[in-house]
């Protein structure tokens, strides 16, 4: 796998709102069937949303994900989901953003979507001085060679759910127990471990801001009660 230099999308003029939901510390299969429900129920109208949390510990396998990249679970649980991708760690210290959009509203296809989601992240940390980089066939964000930020999507009549996880201060053992995203001794890092902020708080609406350029959206706050 090799770093590429891909020239960065330009932000998209803004054309309406998307509602942001910050869910706070939540276990993931509520909030997984949640998502999963409101993209079934979404019409052409219906407002987009980026949902906010913080996992609780949890390894979760992608559809076309192999059971030989769990290696020792232990006592987290193994949940198979219905994105795309291989096997990641969720837990705390740790950014799980969902984006809830309407693809074909915003005329965007799927390489695009991930390109864009994946310069969010990268221009969130630049704002911190952190250099990252994404890496040919393999989705999420490097930075010094390891990983802060993976990606696992789903589009399902148009429309997107699951999404990224960004590691801001995490207990990083986990990782250890499975293959990440498939790559025996793949390293991941946080993004405290380059000078970056501890604190999730700190990065949230850095994150959510960038998000929300790269497709045209200007980020509204919605009271959390979703899943």
């Amino acid at each position: 796998m090799d770093a590429v230099a891909v020239e960065a999308p330009a932000a998209l003029p803004v054309t309406r709102p998307v509602r942001v939901r910050d869910l706070g510390r939540r276990p993931y299969e509520p909030v997984w069937r949640a998502m999963s429900a409101l993209t079934d129920a979404r019409g052409p109208g219906t407002p987009d949303e980026f949902w906010l949390v913080e996992h609780d510990p949890v390894f979760t396998l992608g559809q076309a994900g192999r059971e030989e990249h769990v290696l020792m679970p232990g006592d987290i649980p193994v949940l198979r989901v219905d994105r795309g991708g291989q096997v990641t760690y969720h837990g705390p210290g740790q950014i799980v953003l969902y984006p809830l959009l309407d693809l074909r509203r915003l005329r965007i296809g799927v390489r695009e979507y991930v390109c864009r989601i994946e310069q969010a992240i990268i221009d969130t940390l630049a704002d911190w001085n952190i250099g990252a980089v994404r890496r040919d066939g393999a989705p999420g964000v490097y930075v010094a060679g390891a990983k802060v930020a993976a990606l696992g999507i789903r589009v399902r009549r148009g429309c997107s759910f699951h999404g990224l996880a960004f590691n801001i201060d995490m207990d990083l053992a986990p990782f250890r127990r499975i293959n990440p995203c498939g790559y025996a001794g793949l390293e991941v890092a946080s993004m405290v471990d380059f000078g970056g902020p501890s604190s999730l708080d700190a990065v949230k609406p850095v994150l959510v801001t960038h998000l929300a350029a790269q497709f045209g959206l200007v980020a509204e706050p919605a009271d959390p009660p979703a899943p």
